[in-house]
């Protein structure tokens, strides 16, 4: 992935089309307790009343509408 696309500005430019007549806000920041994934809940309103998506931090940096694979459990030997 274009690590440009991947900017949460971008991401909310992309989702939400957001100009002056509907402006959007971020109404929630979060962070897991281990500190490795970040969560913005960002809402706009709409006619049909308010829509909010969340964007989720990756490792590499980028920001996305999923959540990052959490890592699983392994065994070596």
């Amino acid at each position: 992935m274009d690590f440009a696309k991947g900017r949460l500005r971008l991401q909310v430019e992309k989702w939400f089309a957001p100009h002056a007549a509907a402006p959007v806000r971020v109404t929630r920041i979060s962070a897991a307790s281990s500190g490795l994934t970040r969560c913005v809940r960002v809402e706009a309103l709409r006619v049909g009343g308010p829509v909010t998506i969340f964007f989720f931090r990756h490792g590499n940096g980028t920001w996305c509408v999923f959540p990052p694979r959490s890592e699983r459990p392994a065994m070596r030997a």
